[in-house]
């Protein structure tokens, strides 16, 4: 399905351009070697991920808040792990997480040339409910930002996807409108159900082959979207 008549493309960016699960897993190699956690590694990361879903998902929902949510799905891990971390050291790993996980930059294959590909023919943009000074140093570190004319985050607009006041704080600063718009992003209910409900088209982008609704529309990979927009 092409979609025409389309001049703003609207990105996620976790899980969807920035390649967050394996930025992740460095980043905690990182951390947990230099304060010498007596953890496994690739077990910790193993625990971490569903967690850090989990936890993301209450702070969608505002059922957490941004530091109920760095403690908390480090507090969690631990214990499922049966490893004794107090207070001080679930902080201190906090801080250096949020820190560090910037630093690493590995993009999802493809995303550079789509970029490239879209630039010249749309007004590229990003929403996403990460944290505004996190996601500028992503961003900024792996060479993104020269692709985008703004970002929304869930701090400058007050909410978080898939509310429609996100959405509509987005195309306002974008200067766009719905029929000109599409969203692609990961998540079906905060990127692709919250634009779909706001009045926009949506791409899921569906890396893991999940099973989605026939009237979603979706790529497996990234420069399928050559093949849409």
């Amino acid at each position: 399905m092409k979609l025409t008549d389309k001049k703003a493309v609207f990105f996620d960016l976790d899980h969807t351009l920035w390649d967050f699960e394996k930025n992740s897993a460095l980043a905690f190699e990182q951390i947990l070697t230099e304060n010498k956690v007596g953890v496994d590694v690739a077990e910790f990361v193993s625990v971490h991920v569903p967690i850090n879903a989990q936890y993301w998902k209450l702070y969608r929902d505002g059922l957490v808040t941004q530091q109920q949510l760095r403690y908390g799905r480090l507090k969690d891990v631990f214990n499922a792990l049966n490893y004794e971390a107090d207070d001080t050291l679930i902080n201190t790993l906090s801080e250096q997480y949020v820190a560090t996980l910037p630093l690493n930059n590995h993009l999802f294959d493809g995303a550079i040339e789509l970029l490239e590909y879209l630039k010249p023919k749309y007004a590229l943009h990003i929403i996403t409910n990460g944290f505004h000074t996190v996601q500028e140093g992503k961003m900024k570190n792996s060479g993104l930002d020269a692709y985008f004319t703004t970002v929304t985050n869930s701090e400058n607009a007050g909410c978080k996807k898939p509310h429609p006041d996100i959405y509509h704080y987005a195309l306002t600063a974008a200067g766009a409108e719905k029929h000109h718009s599409v969203m692609i992003g990961d998540c079906i209910e905060a990127d692709v159900q919250g634009a779909l409900d706001y009045g926009i088209d949506a791409v899921f982008f569906n890396e893991h082959k999940v099973d989605t609704p026939q009237h979603i529309l979706q790529v497996n990979h990234l420069l399928e979207l050559k093949n849409i927009l």
